[in-house]
């Protein structure tokens, strides 16, 4: 899990917190039905006319995972395990490869393949076809919370908007002016919030994990290819170092 995700949505809910708290603590007064169903429901609503219902329902719980979950296994620690898997193959042969644990699911069906006899056209096209796919996914899941994240604030104005025509409609009766004030300016607190603390954050997420999965997975397919074709490790290692940054090629050369 991504502790640096929860820890953002936890901040940010603490200090809208503290900030009620400082001006009264009436979390009632913040509440209003109106809001919710201008700011949600339009917001889904102007969604759904951008994208099919099929890609909202898919995009949506894609990209909470995304932003959610993490890796298990880093950049570098692919590079020193595939150098490892290489060793293996190298002196026991593929057949060996079957009794190895790997920690990372797309490494071991590489694996797999390899252990199993495929050819390397096989091989690097079917894990390059799963590759694009969930890029695809992951760029779909980005697309969806964007497009929420851009509808939100413009139907808070929107129900700021309808909100100041009834209290213009009702300046007969200065009573009402308040809270019809406050209902409309409520409007736009949801869509600002929805915005900039769930959708835009978990957008931006999603565009991330598709940079790490694009570089773990590259790392992944060479890799097993390279072993496929019976190199040594250390051609392995120094063709995938090239996808590493600096640092972690200076921890791996250290630790050599």
């Amino acid at each position: 899990m991504d502790i640096g995700t929860i820890l953002g949505l936890v901040g940010a809910v603490a200090v809208i917190v503290i900030l009620i708290m400082i001006d009264g603590g009436n979390f009632a007064q913040y509440y209003d039905k109106h809001a919710v169903i201008v700011i949600f429901g339009g917001a889904f609503a102007a969604t759904l006319l951008r994208y099919p219902l099929g890609v909202v329902m898919h995009g949506i719980p894609m990209g909470f995972k995304a932003a959610l979950g993490m890796r298990s296994i880093s950049p570098r620690q692919l590079v020193e395990e595939i150098a490892n898997i290489a060793d293996v193959a190298r002196k026991q042969g593929p057949t060996a490869l079957e009794k190895l644990t790997i920690s990372d699911p797309v490494l071991a069906q590489g694996v797999r393949y390899i252990a199993d006899g495929y050819d390397a056209d096989f091989i690097r096209q079917t894990m390059e076809t799963d590759k694009d796919k969930v890029y695809a996914e992951l760029d779909e899941a980005q697309k969806i919370y964007r497009s929420i994240g851009d509808c939100a604030p413009a139907f808070g104005m929107i129900g700021t908007l309808l909100g100041m025509v009834n209290m213009f409609a009702n300046m007969t009766d200065p009573s009402k002016l308040g809270p019809i004030m406050a209902m409309a300016l409520i409007a736009t607190l949801y869509g600002a919030v929805v915005a900039n603390m769930v959708c835009m954050p978990i957008a931006d997420k999603c565009h991330l994990k598709m940079a790490e999965e694009d570089i773990c997975r590259s790392i992944i397919i060479d890799g097993v290819i390279q072993i496929r074709n019976q190199k040594s490790p250390q051609v392995v290692k120094e063709m995938l170092l090239a996808y590493l940054n600096e640092h972690d090629r200076h921890e791996l050369a250290e630790a050599a």
